[in-house]
């Protein structure tokens, strides 16, 4: 513990870590003899000033370059922050528009990827805020090679620090990618919380293992609401009981969770999507408007884990004569992570426990449940990834997800894999073949939103797609395709060669060639068959579509990477635009300029590690307070956003703790593996679903 007067480095201009109180420590001392000429600036400008409230940092950015700001180097060689929890620093954002300040914590030779930890924050306008950054730690040398198969690992420690917390050499403090000019203050930045080990860190291996008890929780910390017998089971579920019984869900919904006490449009008995009063909205089968509140991976597979390799971390799994070994099974889908291109064996945590919850029929009544769950939460919609035996009841309006094979594009590369080749044969007939599958399924049912095809594949920037095009063998459709353009447009290969400056000897030769152009000189053709290229991949996913569910809604291909050429093609085939948004706050997201559409988000979520998880997941709270705090105000930005259409949280349960098979393992559940409700977040979805139509109808008013 510090002295609350202790000053640890005294750099006459400013100080760094000057302390305050007993458990914060000023980082940088703002005062009237700062130096405010050592600060940096990347198109921006920066002002020292002071209110009643003391001194800060005016920084008024433009949005010329990519990321404008500032940066503060530390005047000594290094500094220590590694006996602190977090950094923090209050932010105002004095401007006109929403603004997403960024702060990097670097050490030597930081690029923005390594050495350096980057986090952000959303403000409105004439709101103040602190950002805090969890600062962090490193399991013990004698167990990081025994965690693997995970994306987050025991108490949120990690295998390499991204961080040497023993060498922090300066901040950036940034705007990404800004449209307009923005202008905040900064202010008290500081370190906070002397760090405290958990108590398993001093453990051996002999201690430490097993860490994952029977109901697949960790073994080491304890929290509200831990499972830790049966007796705990049959408690839970009576609570819940109890609570769904006095929050049956909203008055003002009709059968569909569409808003019975507001306009009544046309009625067609099917959802579509309207303009009304200047906002976005989906109009459901009766013609009431509605807004999708839903949650995506309504199933009772959410806590399976890999536990090939690994049998070691797991207390009491079932031996193959016991009820439980009907849980275990068999995987292979490992995009990444440990078990990439293995064949594995799991256990399901979340099937056992609701056959330990419900008894023979669990799989009945946990379906049955759902439906009552998602009403009283203030939901209205089954969301994607989701089980058919759940939303074939037709309770709750449900979307379904499409996906499909087809032939590569072998020159692109993305996260989930590669592109499909649009202009092969095989792309219209996977397609095609998915959707029928859907035939006397959901297609033309009333309670099916629509679909979505595909799922965060990488459109790239605007001449991704093409250059991926031109990079691919010879034997590509595509490339066939897109040389075929040029030949039209230019004739003769010197004409293409004097405008790319390019050296091709014939065609064929260009055709041969797994060479990138130069993006600037070929930029106009590049785009011209991008945009081909993309128009060509919705119409045929709108064609698919429609073929078996003329009546049902395409919803698109769930950007998660788009540019503005990317969407404009969605536009002009999609009926609902689709992304998933993990970000803080939505309230002022916009299409590219030229677009109205409306657009329904596929995903978006906010996780903690105060209930013995290890990952939160892609958005970070502090504790599960904080988590609901997120939820309320992401759903309501949403709201009062005039697109938005609807948000689907992800997911319903969380994942399993030690991880699905790519090593996912996030806190980012409405129930926690053992099926037990995470009540400050559902309270929070209630507050804003049970009021949501007022809400939305109001906002701007």
């Amino acid at each position: 513990m510090f002295l609350s007067n202790f000053l640890i480095y005294s750099i006459g201009i400013y100080s760094f870590i000057l302390a305050v109180s007993s458990d914060e420590q000023i980082l940088i001392d703002l005062n009237r003899d700062f130096g405010i000429g050592t600060v940096r600036t990347s198109d921006s400008k920066v002002a020292l000033i002071s209110d009643k409230d003391g001194y800060s940092l005016l920084v008024s950015t433009g949005h010329k370059d990519r990321w404008p700001g500032i940066t503060i180097k530390n005047p000594e060689k290094y500094q220590d922050l590694s006996k602190f929890q977090y950094i923090a620093m209050d932010i105002k954002n004095v401007g006109s528009q929403n603004v997403t300040v960024h702060w990097r914590i670097d050490n030597p030779n930081a690029d923005g990827v390594k050495n350096c930890i980057t986090h952000n924050i959303n403000i409105a306008p004439n709101e103040k805020k602190t950002l805090k950054v969890k600062l962090p730690r490193k399991l013990p040398d004698w167990l990081a090679p025994k965690m693997f198969g995970m994306r987050g690992f025991p108490g949120g420690l990690l295998k390499d620090s991204p961080l040497n917390l023993n060498n922090i050499v300066q901040f950036v403090i940034f705007v990404n990618e800004p449209k307009v000019d923005h202008a905040f203050e900064i202010s008290n930045i500081r370190a906070g919380g002397i760090y405290d080990p958990p108590e398993w860190i001093t453990m051996d291996e002999s201690q430490f293992f097993p860490m994952i008890d029977e109901y697949g929780q960790f073994i080491h910390k304890d929290w509200p609401g831990k499972t830790k017998s049966d007796k705990d089971l049959e408690k839970h579920k009576q609570e819940e009981q109890s609570d769904l019984e006095a929050n049956h869900g909203p008055d003002n919904w009709d059968k569909y969770g569409g808003w019975k006490d507001g306009p009544k449009l046309r009625a067609t008995g099917y959802f579509r999507a309207e303009k009304f009063n200047g906002k976005w909205w989906l109009v459901d089968p009766d013609g009431y408007l509605f807004w999708s509140h839903g949650i995506d991976c309504v199933g009772d597979w959410n806590g399976v884990t890999p536990i090939t390799d690994r049998e070691y971390y797991f207390k009491n799994l079932p031996d193959k004569d016991s009820p439980f070994a009907q849980f275990y099974g068999e995987g292979s889908w490992a995009p990444h992570n440990y078990y990439e291109g293995k064949t594995y064996k799991t256990y399901s945590f979340g099937a056992a426990n609701l056959y330990r919850k419900y008894g023979e029929s669990w799989r009945e009544i946990f379906a049955d449940i759902t439906h009552k769950r998602l009403k009283s939460w203030g939901m209205n919609t089954i969301a994607n990834w989701s089980s058919e035996y759940i939303y074939s009841m037709r309770r709750t309006p449900y979307v379904v997800s499409i996906g499909f094979g087809g032939k590569l594009l072998e020159g692109s590369e993305g996260y989930w894999g590669k592109f499909r080749d649009v202009f092969d044969e095989s792309f219209s007939t996977e397609l095609k073949k998915s959707m029928a599958r859907q035939k006397g399924r959901s297609a033309d049912d009333p309670w099916c939103i629509g679909y979505f095809v595909d799922n965060e594949i990488s459109w790239g920037d605007e001449v991704s797609l093409a250059i991926a095009t031109l990079v691919s063998p010879p034997d590509q459709p595509a490339k066939k395709i897109f040389i075929d353009d040029l030949k039209a447009k230019y004739g003769t290969i010197e004409k293409l060669n004097e405008v790319w400056e390019t050296k091709y000897e014939s065609w064929d030769a260009m055709l041969q060639s797994r060479e990138s152009p130069d993006r600037k000189k070929a930029y106009a053709d590049l785009t011209a068959f991008y945009t081909k290229f993309a128009e060509r991949y919705f119409k045929l996913c709108r064609e698919a579509v429609k073929e078996v569910a003329p009546n049902n809604l395409y919803l698109g291909c769930r950007f998660a990477w788009a540019n503005p050429l990317a969407v404009k093609a969605s536009a002009k085939y999609c009926d609902v635009v689709s992304y998933n948004l993990y970000h803080r706050d939505v309230q002022d997201f916009r299409l590219p300029e030229g677009i109205d559409m409306p657009v329904i988000i596929g995903e978006f979520h906010f996780g903690a590690l105060d209930r013995g998880m290890f990952h939160t997941g892609l958005q970070a709270t502090e504790n599960q307070e904080d988590r609901a705090r997120a939820y309320k105000n992401y759903v309501s930005g949403a709201l009062k956003n005039p697109i938005f259409v609807g948000s689907h949280w992800f997911q319903y349960s969380d994942q399993a703790t030690t991880g699905r098979g790519d090593g996912e393992n996030y806190q980012i559940g409405f129930l926690d593996v053992v099926d037990t409700p995470y009540i400050e977040t559902i309270n929070a979805c209630r507050e804003v679903g049970y009021n949501m139509y007022n809400l939305r109808m109001n906002a701007g008013k």
